[in-house]
């Protein structure tokens, strides 16, 4: 399966509201994730706790997808730029949109990087 398939097959499961699912499935135990104000999550049980606090102040899910996905086989580097149409518990209601650089080793993301508006 190239790595094309596998960011394919995650980004399919979060659109079907399996996000923990994906992420246990595509996860390594020892994922750095690095958001786009620079704050930097290491390991999957903080980022795990991190996904489920997110996962907690979501009040509802308006709707999300993809606009451009892509990888280098070579390099296992893979690319989705997304969007997510989101209202929160406390009322505020946002279209967030983001892209994501995955690194992979095997099967599995070890570092994933967030690029979007902090403003």
């Amino acid at each position: 399966m190239s790595y094309l398939d596998k960011v394919t097959e995650m980004y399919k499961m979060l659109g079907e509201g399996k996000m923990m699912d994906a992420f246990e499935k595509y996860y390594a135990e020892n994922v750095v994730m690095i958001e786009a104000t620079g704050d930097v999550r290491e390991g999957k049980d903080k980022n795990r706790e991190f996904e489920l606090q997110f996962l907690d102040s979501i009040k509802e899910m308006h709707g999300g997808g993809i606009y451009s996905i892509t990888s280098n086989e070579e390099t296992g580097v893979s690319m989705v730029e997304s969007w997510m149409d989101t209202t929160f518990k406390d009322g505020n209601r946002m279209k967030m949109e983001e892209v994501a650089v995955q690194y992979w080793e095997g099967d599995q993301i070890v570092k994933e990087r967030f690029y979007y508006n902090t403003n």
